[in-house]
């Protein structure tokens, strides 16, 4: 079984910190934490900082190898240092980097504030690389692959990411390749329209509890009740096309629902370093166990397993697990 993630790639650049204080701001709903510094202040990081390749794409990609599976990473780097490394620590993790484009610009880097009383981070990214991915699909047909994985595809003036997507859709349609989605929210804040229209074609989706909400909102009205309902929401999705969903909600745990099974796993209490990445481990663990055609409980169980291990770690990789350890 082969498998191409299409996406984003960058270079994490970790600072733990314990300064700043955390400020409470419930009447503003769309940031109700923040977090405080010394204007001109120069703060020490706690412990030594740790660099980590990113990007959605690019995690899963290294999760899905590390769990067995055959994976190919489609992502844009530059032709510099950085986009080097992206490249080598994909080939160490055991990902394919055939696919792998460069071209003469920068590769993305993203500076990561991880506050370690809060348990939660602050990201600075610098995009520019995966804004300019281009689908190849004559490159991508000669693979082979049976299935593939996209998320967070990012757009420029000379193509926007729902074109992108079109022609991963394209692809997926001439070769018989089944598609597993996991929109980003730039994706969902720009055009929820298409990523619904995305799912109609998905063998898989995957989404954490808020991104479902914002989807099924535009499906019909609904009750506070329904659409704090779990099992309502998957079941909304798959009603949309994706014929397994998976739904994930942090600390609450993930479900499942794949036919007339739902499945409920709750999440595993571990000391967080960091929470970065834990979502896409969580994907990884949860496809690699779907392709290697376990039950949905044990997806789900993969899954969680993936991410508990993942948070105890500084960056989205690390902490990815062997198919021996899960």
């Amino acid at each position: 079984m082969k498998i191409i993630c299409i996406g984003s790639s960058t270079k994490d650049i970790i600072f733990p910190i314990t300064d700043g204080v955390v400020i409470e701001t419930p009447e503003d709903l769309e940031a109700q934490r923040k977090i405080v510094f010394e204007l001109g202040a120069k703060y020490q990081v706690t412990q030594a900082r740790h660099e980590a390749i990113g990007g959605c794409a690019a995690n899963v990609a290294c999760g899905l190898a590390r769990l067995g599976v055959e994976t190919l990473c489609c992502t844009r780097v530059g032709q510099d240092q950085a986009g080097d490394w992206i490249k080598e620590e994909l080939q160490k993790n055991g990902v394919d980097i055939d696919l792998v484009q460069a071209g003469d610009h920068h590769s993305d880097l993203s500076t990561i504030v991880a506050h370690i009383p809060s348990e939660d981070r602050i990201i600075f990214s610098d995009r520019d690389s995966n804004e300019k991915l281009e689908i190849d699909s004559d490159g991508m047909k000669k693979v082979g692959a049976q299935w593939m994985f996209v998320s967070s595809l990012n757009g420029n003036a000379q193509e926007n990411w729902e074109s992108k997507l079109d022609k991963v859709l394209q692809l997926a349609k001439d070769e018989n390749v089944k598609l597993i989605f996991n929109p980003g929210q730039k994706n969902l804040k720009s055009d929820v329209a298409k990523v619904m229209a995305t799912i109609v074609q998905s063998e898989m989706v995957i989404v954490n509890k808020d991104e479902a909400l914002e989807i099924v909102e535009k499906v019909g009205e609904f009750s506070i009740e329904e659409l704090n309902d779990e099992k309502f929401l998957a079941e909304k999705l798959n009603g949309l096309g994706a014929k397994i969903v998976a739904l994930t909600d942090g600390a609450r745990g993930a479900w499942g629902l794949s036919g007339q099974e739902f499945v409920h796993v709750e999440a595993r209490k571990e000391k967080v370093a960091d929470t970065l990445g834990a979502g896409d481990a969580f994907s990884s663990g949860f496809i690699a166990a779907h392709l290697k055609e376990k039950s949905l409980q044990e997806c789900l169980n993969w899954g969680i397993s993936n991410s508990s291990s993942v948070v105890q770690k500084y960056g989205a990789v690390e902490g990815l697990l062997k198919e021996s350890e899960i």
